[in-house]
């Protein structure tokens, strides 16, 4: 799925966004380590000038999960990201807040706050 913000004016060609992407690991067993590590490695070689800012693992009471920012450009839009990693099983949910750098001040507590709302089981 995809949320998107509402367009502010005629003048706001990128709407921020908030996705989840559930990949199918079968046949490949990939701890939430390697998972990051793959997924840091590709960020730094797929996304134009893909800067990972930060990286880190959050404990909580259910899933342990990686959580990045990194930020890179998609055509002429500078972003930042934030994405949370979860293995379980044999699939890999990738949850990601997409937001225009220059607006990612203005979004980030709402898009915090959606993103840590999500529970995964």
């Amino acid at each position: 799925f995809i949320i998107f913000s509402p367009q502010l004016s005629a003048f706001d060609n990128f709407r921020e966004n908030l996705n989840l992407m559930i990949q199918d690991l079968s046949g490949h067993i990939l701890t939430l380590d390697q998972f990051v590590d793959i997924s840091e490695k590709q960020i730094k070689t797929l996304v134009t000038q893909g800067n990972i800012l930060s990286s880190e693992r959050i404990k909580s009471d259910s899933l342990d999960y990686q959580k990045l920012l990194y930020t890179g450009i998609q055509g002429i839009f500078s972003l930042k990201i934030i994405q949370y990693y979860w293995i379980i099983s044999d699939e890999a949910y990738v949850l990601t807040f997409t937001c225009e750098d220059k607006a990612f001040e203005d979004y980030l507590k709402i898009g915090s706050e959606i993103l840590t709302s999500f529970k995964i089981k």
